[in-house]
């Protein structure tokens, strides 16, 4: 089954890794993979626990409300069983309103879940009456099937009490029953109410029912088609299919159901109790022993605390008292409460799934143990922040691939802790964390061997052990680490004095406005050897700028005579060529006056 296909399953990216859901899961059915809280079907009961838990709504109920408007397209005759506890979630509507809102969205009818669990109160009191009769039935301890999760939860994890499972169907189930005989069987069924493991029973029985919505997929659904409960028109037509619940309208309370068993004369012939939370349902059930009953024992078991009006899918902030009594307002216990006989074969086997954890000795527990850091007795702090309740327990789920190493606080801690101190030792610089009042909480030997002055002091300070100290009694720049604090930012500076020394200090914040460190180099040296090659630097500079001078000078002196020379020669040319001129014209001025 894929992680969606399940009524209940995580969102991997929203999951925070907070555990919340593997501490409340009354099953620990919850796997870590790649650091997501996963649920796994197998051993879920669909409680929902993790659902309403769950602080970054990681968990999710599967949505059916896409499947549920291709039903009502499909053009079948489609009618929601509705369960009693609608009236706590919906203030100031009328039952009117509500059918007319239902109709509207394409059902052909609404019929009260209630039905059925009247019809469910009407069998077990006859089991009540047959148990008492024979006085020679082994079985004198019933445990009510209304909750689906209860029914997971005995089959699973309670094997040897599925015997003790009432052979009947959930009161939904019930109801389905009825409307099928009245209505037709091929007709469909939609549950509307607060519980996810409603989805789980329609997941079960296709057959009776098509699908399970929440009272919060309602609201979506009525919000889509813009359909306003409290403004919506009525007639004479928006009325129950059937009839009208009336003492079966107290089963969504703790105790509802003993209620409608009460006038049962059968009822007088047996014990009844009520126990709520699947963490109660463990406990008590786990220490029933048989042979004290000298009569049978009737058990009401709900998954959710104080009922279904405290179901996963309730959204109403309105108190257990104030829903209590609304619905017990609703509830009609003057017609045939403790007359009614059973009108539908309600009859269920239920089977066994037996869920049986790996067995793992002594010698792989402490092994795993080892990994977490767990040597000792004395090192099982127990502190349950994994979600398991002792360090043994979280070391066989470790066993079983159902936990991570990470998932362990307490050595987490402890390796981080390590891993800073292996920092703070390796880094060459020294180092120093300080809170808001610049008391020293961490440091490294380097800042010891640096600022440690025996004068100073010894008389205040144990040289062993710093924390606590002020920092301000170590280094005059503790303002750059005030700074650093009131601007929740990280600040550098370099060539900060202090004494005869020079350091470049790093400043950052850990814990805006809580914790501060600071790594600070000492560069006094690297200084030093930086003005030497300055120094160095300049003394070739001031030989090149000599050099060059006399270059140049001498290359000066070289132009010169070059010049005079240059001077010289082309005057010799110049004269040389007025002579050849002068020659020239006196040859021709003789040639002319021989002509």
């Amino acid at each position: 089954m894929s992680n969606r296909e399940y009524p209940l399953y995580t969102i991997k990216n929203n999951c925070q890794d907070c555990y919340k859901c593997v501490r409340r899961c009354p099953v620990k059915a919850i796997k870590i993979e790649d650091s997501s809280a996963m649920i796994v079907p197998d051993l879920c009961i669909a409680c929902g626990t993790c659902y309403r838990v769950c602080p970054a709504k990681a968990k999710q109920a599967r949505n059916d409300l896409t499947r549920a408007k291709h039903l009502i397209q499909s053009g079948k005759d489609v009618y929601v069983s509705l369960a009693p506890s609608w009236i706590t979630e919906f203030d100031d509507v009328s039952k009117e309103q509500m059918i007319a809102a239902l109709r509207r969205l394409g059902f052909r009818g609404v019929s009260e879940t209630a039905l059925g669990a009247e019809e469910v109160s009407a069998n077990v009191a006859k089991l009540l009456d047959d148990s008492a009769a024979d006085s020679s039935s082994e079985n004198h301890l019933f445990i009510s099937t209304a909750c689906p999760a209860v029914v997971e939860y005995v089959n699973k994890y309670l094997p040897e009490r599925t015997s003790n499972l009432t052979k009947l169907t959930s009161p939904l189930l019930a109801h389905c029953r009825l409307l099928k005989k009245a209505l037709g069987k091929d007709i469909e069924i939609i549950f509307i109410g607060p519980c996810i493991a409603k989805k789980l029973e329609a997941d079960k029985h296709p057959d009776l029912l098509s699908l399970s919505l929440s009272f919060n997929d309602l609201r979506q659904w009525l919000k889509e088609e813009n359909i306003d409960l409290k403004d919506i028109h009525t007639s004479v037509f928006d009325k129950f299919v059937l009839a009208k619940a009336e003492e079966g309208a107290a089963y969504p309370v703790e105790g509802g159901m003993i209620e409608t068993l009460k006038p049962y004369e059968q009822s007088k012939k047996a014990y009844l109790m009520q126990i709520t939370g699947i963490e109660n349902i463990k406990r008590e059930l786990k220490n029933i022993k048989d042979a004290d009953f000298d009569r049978p024992v009737f058990i009401e078991c709900l998954a959710c605390e104080g009922g279904c009006i405290n179901g996963p899918c309730t959204s109403s902030k309105k108190s257990g008292f104030e829903k209590r009594l609304e619905v017990l307002k609703e509830s009609d216990f003057s017609g045939l409460a403790g007359k009614r006989n059973p009108s539908v074969d309600i009859s269920l086997d239920y089977k066994e799934e037996s869920i049986t954890p790996p067995e793992h000795d002594e010698a792989e527990i402490k092994k795993i143990l080892a990994t977490i850091g767990k040597y000792s007795i004395e090192d099982e702090i127990n502190c349950g922040g994994c979600g398991y309740n002792t360090c043994r327990n979280f070391a066989k789920a470790l066993l079983d691939g159902k936990a991570e190493p990470e998932m362990c606080v307490s050595h987490m801690k402890q390796q981080a802790q390590r891993k800073a101190n292996a920092l703070l030792r390796c880094i060459p610089s020294p180092i120093v964390i300080a809170n808001a009042q610049l008391r020293i909480m961490e440091y490294n030997d380097k800042f010891v061997e640096t600022f440690w002055n025996d004068e100073e002091h010894t008389d205040i300070y144990d040289k062993e052990n710093l924390h606590g100290a002020d920092l301000r009694d170590f280094i005059n720049f503790t303002n750059l680490f005030s700074a650093s604090l009131d601007l929740e930012q990280d600040i550098h500076r370099e060539h900060v004095r202090f004494n005869d020394k020079l350091f470049d200090v790093v400043v950052f914040n850990i814990d805006k406005k809580q914790i501060v460190g600071g790594i600070i180099e000492d560069v006094t040296n690297m200084e030093m050897k930086k003005e030497q090659i300055a120094e160095k630097a300049k003394e070739v500079i001031h030989k090149n700028l000599a050099t060059v001078q006399q270059i140049a000078c001498t290359l000066g002196e070289h132009m010169a005579e070059t010049e005079v020379l240059l001077r010289s020669i082309a005057k010799d040319f110049a004269a040389d060529d007025e002579q050849n001129n002068s020659d020239l014209t006196i040859r021709t001025n003789s040639n002319k006056r021989d002509y």
